[in-house]
């Protein structure tokens, strides 16, 4: 059996981790963004169909075009992060099936139906978004979901012409304590959960 991680591994991934607004200076290499995209690659999706794409906004001028998408109320967490991240989904991931998922050629064809496909992508670019934020943590960075965007906006600036859409952005670097709101409560076993 696999031993649990330690609690300051825990408290790096849930218990201390918080969602930042503002970011010190500090840059990120393009060496750490690759290790942290070679680290949540690993994890599970459907079919290995791994839809997220995955467009790390780092020059200042991506970051005015981006600014201009997101809502006011994010525009300082996207004008001092050091990257943001557009996590996409490819609505054509069934395509790369043949190589994700090798000992099913047919595999592809499991997601001709466009409404599966579409939750498909859905369903599995947000558990790799979510696979992103744990990445980076372990890291060491800290991280700033957003879904305040327009999301018509993002996808004409940025995967125009393409089959992948927007599905959340996240601020990425190392947070500061500035507009950082004490932690929200978040409900007890007893509210949300049952046995059957």
């Amino acid at each position: 059996m696999k031993e649990p991680l330690n609690d300051a591994a825990l408290d790096t991934l849930f218990r201390e981790a918080r969602s930042y607004n503002r970011w010190s200076a500090e840059q990120i290499p393009e060496k750490t963004l690759r290790t942290l995209y070679d680290l949540l690659k690993l994890g599970p999706t459907s079919a290995n169909c791994c839809p997220a794409r995955f467009v790390f906004v780092v020059s200042s001028a991506a970051r005015a075009k981006l600014l201009a998408c997101v809502s006011s109320g994010n525009s300082v967490k996207v004008e001092q992060a050091p990257v943001t991240v557009i996590i996409g989904m490819d609505g054509k991931f069934a395509d790369r099936l043949p190589f994700l998922f090798p000992h099913a050629p047919e595999a592809r064809h499991w997601f001709g139906d466009d409404e599966l496909a579409r939750v498909t992508a859905l369903r599995n670019s947000s558990l790799q978004g979510a696979y992103f934020i744990l990445a980076a943590r372990l890291m060491g960075l800290d991280c700033g979901p957003i879904s305040g965007f327009d999301q018509t906006l993002v996808d004409q600036e940025f995967f125009k012409g393409s089959s992948v859409q927007s599905n959340f952005l996240c601020a990425l670097g190392h947070g500061t304590e500035e507009a950082l709101y004490p932690r929200s409560p978040r409900f007890e076993f007893e509210d949300v959960c049952t046995f059957e």
